[in-house]
């Protein structure tokens, strides 16, 4: 069977995580392909909620392998701190899970270089988690990095933990002028997650090729959004990894051809976590009542989001850059109670309005957003089972989505839970 791709559309935030669990359910396999920790995917069932930070959304699901690929960075102690908990409740992830050795580590040292860096950049921070992803992934590229690979029997695990220790704390010294990181406390921190992580670690990119040679169902699970995207966000502020269906490519070493479902998913408004340019961002009662009505506050840092209404140019970008097939539109029941839904249909940006627009940094600050406006309802829908059980201004706006993004709506979500989710095909 094909792959199906899950990806943010916006600024991350989506509700990736309950889409994934949702749709675990009927995969073989749910792969992560990019970021690390500074993702945070919730799933609730019940009365219980567990924020994931790096194991795959689809691990509650019974029989389903859960990848972690290559293109993810991975930070040792928080991943055993997830298997901790998994296993705390009840569910087999010895069996389940399986970690790419060609994944890079987070280590300590990544941690204190990006603290470090943020402080420096003052006013010009790009507000990160400060969970040592963008050094980690700098490691990477420049191939300095230390590998789940290099955990397992490698005699020169010392001398490469050394090497990258010596570079880091010239840096911290003399660039950054902050305090150092000791040698041989990493090192004993490394060596004594090495035994553990082992037998999770594997070629999965075999495992994958096998999979689909052999017609299971993969499902592929991005972190963060599309306008974090580092080649196609609004950079500098943006994530250091691919969130778009390149990266699922790239990140887990499938081919283009396998992915045949793109799935976007969508919140009804917009969020932002961090710096940045967020054309539609609403520093009022509004935005306010917006953040408070979602929870919107982030499941790694626990910092408020900022919020404002859906940006219909950032979507339509997002759908063509990643050939998206259909949305999953979500927190619509969050808009229950505004007398009136607003949505940006363009930009103003000097005499000329434009309706389709790239997330490019100095586009979206000059951007003065565009809107419609649409009725709103005063019905809570989060026990709405059918599309025709939604009032009809929640009804005319998921239509307005569809048609707006030229793709069709086939998922709505009205609340955290599995069961809180209409399936539908409402076409652009």
């Amino acid at each position: 069977m094909p792959v199906t791709v899950v990806l943010g559309t916006q600024w991350g935030d989506e509700g990736k995580g309950k889409i994934v669990d949702l749709l675990g359910a009927q995969a073989d396999v749910v792969a992560r392909y990019q970021g690390g920790a500074n993702a945070g995917h919730t799933i609730v069932w019940g009365d219980r909620k567990v924020v994931l930070h790096l194991i795959p959304s689809g691990i509650f699901s019974k029989g389903v392998v859960c990848v972690i690929g290559h293109g993810v960075v991975i930070d040792p102690f928080a991943l055993l701190k997830e298997i901790d908990t998994i296993r705390a409740l009840g569910y087999p992830i010895d069996e389940q899970l399986k970690v790419s050795l060609g994944a890079h580590l987070i280590l300590p040292y990544h941690k204190a270089i990006e603290a470090a860096r943020e402080t420096m950049r003052a006013d010009r921070a790009i507000g990160t988690t400060r969970r040592g992803i963008g050094p980690a992934y700098v490691d990477k590229v420049a191939r300095t990095g230390i590998r789940v690979g290099d955990l397992i029997g490698a005699e020169d695990l010392a001398s490469k933990v050394s090497a990258a220790v010596r570079e880091k704390n010239a840096l911290l010294k003399h660039i950054y002028h902050a305090p150092l990181v000791d040698q041989g406390t990493i090192l004993a921190q490394v060596q004594s997650v090495a035994s553990r992580l082992a037998p999770f670690a594997c070629d999965t990119t075999t495992l994958l090729h096998r999979s689909l040679a052999h017609g299971r169902h993969v499902l592929a699970e991005g972190a963060q959004g599309a306008l974090l995207d580092v080649d196609f966000g609004s950079y500098p502020y943006v994530t250091s990894s691919s969130p778009t269906v390149g990266g699922a490519c790239t990140g887990l070493g499938i081919p283009p051809s396998a992915i045949d479902r793109v799935i976007g998913v969508t919140k009804a408004y917009a969020t932002r976590v961090g710096n940045g340019p967020f054309p539609t961002e609403l520093e009022d009662r509004t935005g306010e009542r917006l953040r408070n009505r979602g929870a919107e506050f982030g499941a790694t840092t626990g910092r408020p989001r900022r919020c404002g209404w859906l940006d219909l140019v950032a979507l339509r970008y997002a759908v063509a850059i990643n050939g998206v097939t259909e949305l999953a539109l979500t927190k619509l029941d969050v808009l229950a109670g505004f007398e009136q839904v607003r949505v940006s249909t363009g930009y103003r940006i000097g005499q000329d309005v434009v309706r389709h627009a790239s997330a490019d940094e100095r586009t979206q600050r000059a951007a003065q957003p565009v809107y419609d406006t649409l009725s709103g309802w005063a019905t809570d829908i989060r026990g709405a089972h059918t599309f025709e059980d939604l009032p009809a201004p929640a009804r005319a706006l998921v239509r307005y989505i569809a048609r707006a993004a030229g793709v069709r709506v086939g998922m709505i979500s009205t609340g955290p839970r599995r069961s809180e989710t209409i399936r539908v095909d409402i076409s652009p």
